[in-house]
């Protein structure tokens, strides 16, 4: 016989763990509501794999030889702990190669994209992977043709993917931090490794092997970024994105131009060849302040004066300025002077003033405002 005692009981027991299944029930709706809603609030940050030691393996985890661009972007990203919390992020492979191999068609390409992406509201950010030996050269490209004040941010690594105590993944975080901070808007293309941001324009790759190879050394650095935090401590201070005049919509190649390292007793037979080979402008990394042998300036004026072939004079020195006038009249030679930007920035500052069709007496303010 059951008593109604028991039965009360009972059903009360049933109505109790009734409840509590319908509050636990609840709370999980809302804590997957609240975790909805976060993933909706994050900034959307694109990245963009172009290959290189970042995405190198190596045949063992303490092997100094490796082949760059051999790991996939979403793979890469899957190896990053915690990246989602700092953003929507989502990758796209543009190329896979490692930097020494890095093309202007892959410049035009990679750019026309970046500039495709962030003219949406969807996108907030970007991210470059990019390998080591190249990668200022890309960086100051995209910050003269991308046309955006959102932060478009290139990182890398020293260490491929599979070396022991790999930076990359780190790296990758830290660039998806700065990309997706609203502090990082309107400083231009920015390189991020080993904890710091620079600036495109200023940063070089001073080691071969050392992860703090990229320094600023004539500026400074941009700022710092710690495990995602980040400060800037300066702005940049010359032409760039939306203040810059040069475009590639429509752009399928740029003009060649060849850079020559200058030394003792060089042959002026130098500056000949490249013209002959169809260069339409020569950089010079010349010794101290962008200085050549008397041949060479020679053949420098008569590159101009017979083919239009415009010279600018950078140094092969690691820091410092290239100055006009300094030793001999530009004017005199028909030659520019770089500045502060290194010869590979110089050769890519003269191809696309070259594709706009720049002339002479135009190029000098361009090396002294980009």
């Amino acid at each position: 016989m059951i008593f109604p005692k028991a039965i009360e009981n009972t059903n009360s027991f049933i109505m109790k763990l009734f409840n509590i299944k319908i509050k636990a029930f609840l709370i999980v709706v809302v804590i997957t509501a609240i975790g909805f809603a976060q993933d909706i609030d994050l900034p959307n940050v694109k990245i963009l794999a172009t290959g290189g030691t970042i995405a190198g393996s190596a045949a063992s985890a303490t092997s100094g030889s490796y082949e760059a661009g051999q790991i996939g972007i979403q793979t890469m990203i899957n190896a990053v702990p915690g990246i989602k919390k700092l953003a929507d992020v989502s990758g796209e492979q543009v190329a896979n190669v490692g930097s020494q191999d890095m093309t202007v068609e892959i410049w035009l390409k990679l750019a026309n994209r970046i500039n495709e992406l962030l003219a949406s509201d969807d996108v907030d950010g970007i991210v470059v992977t990019h390998g080591t030996d190249t990668q200022e050269e890309t960086a100051y490209f995209l910050s003269l043709v991308v046309k955006s004040d959102k932060p478009v941010v290139t990182t890398g690594s020293m260490r491929s993917s599979t070396s022991i105590s790999a930076e990359g993944p780190l790296n990758l975080y830290n660039a998806v931090a700065i990309a997706s901070n609203p502090e990082a808007k309107g400083k231009g293309v920015m390189v991020s490794l080993n904890d710091q941001i620079h600036a495109a324009r200023d940063v070089s790759k001073m080691n071969t092997t050392n992860v703090n190879s990229f320094q600023s050394p004539i500026k400074g650095m941009l700022g710092g970024v710690f495990y995602g935090r980040l400060g800037f401590f300066r702005e940049p201070n010359t032409k760039f994105g939306n203040t810059s005049k040069f475009s590639i919509t429509g752009v399928k190649k740029l003009p060649r131009v060849d850079i020559i390292y200058a030394y003792a007793d060089m042959a002026p037979d130098l500056i000949d060849m490249h013209v002959k080979a169809g260069a339409k402008g020569i950089v010079i990394a010349g010794v101290g302040n962008g200085n050549m042998t008397d041949a060479i300036l020679n053949a420098a004026k008569k590159a101009y004066e017979d083919h239009g072939v415009i010279v600018v004079r950078s140094t092969r020195a690691a820091t410092g300025w290239v100055l006009r006038d300094n030793e001999f009249k530009d004017k005199d030679y028909h030659t520019v002077a770089s500045g502060d930007l290194n010869p590979a920035k110089a050769r890519i500052l003269l191809m696309l003033a070259l594709s706009m069709g720049e002339k002479l007496n135009d190029m000098q303010e361009l090396f002294y405002t980009y």
